[in-house]
């Protein structure tokens, strides 16, 4: 998830949600079949070769097919954690809240504690 600035909000802020998965370069196949597998997001290499992206940006793509699969085949460990965030932020954007400055704040202290937290 980012933050990036915007003229066509009142709030001057979007939310761009993301969800991504890197992988070593060598599991390039995996992280391509993922496009296939979920019907949505696409994959790069990074520019230092070494790793490649998964990701998927697409907000009813997230909501409609990654949500429901990871809540069927739950992750484990310090990742379900993040995910159990990254859900919060998902009902907070499907209600529209993000719209709101109560629902960004929130939002924004979810990011923060993601990234404090180096999960």
């Amino acid at each position: 998830m980012c933050r990036k600035k915007s003229k066509s909000t009142k709030s001057g802020v979007q939310i761009i949600l993301k969800f991504l998965i890197t992988q070593h370069v060598r599991d390039s196949i995996l992280l391509q079949n993922l496009t296939d597998f979920f019907g949505c997001g696409s994959y790069t290499i990074r520019s230092n070769k070494l790793a490649g992206d998964f990701v998927v940006s697409n907000f009813s793509d997230i909501s409609q097919k990654i949500i429901p699969f990871f809540d069927k085949y739950p992750l484990y460990g310090v990742k379900a954690l993040n995910f159990i965030d990254f859900k919060k932020v998902i009902k907070i954007m499907k209600v529209k809240g993000h719209l709101t400055d109560s629902g960004l704040e929130e939002i924004l202290k979810i990011k923060a504690v993601l990234r404090n937290e180096q999960r």
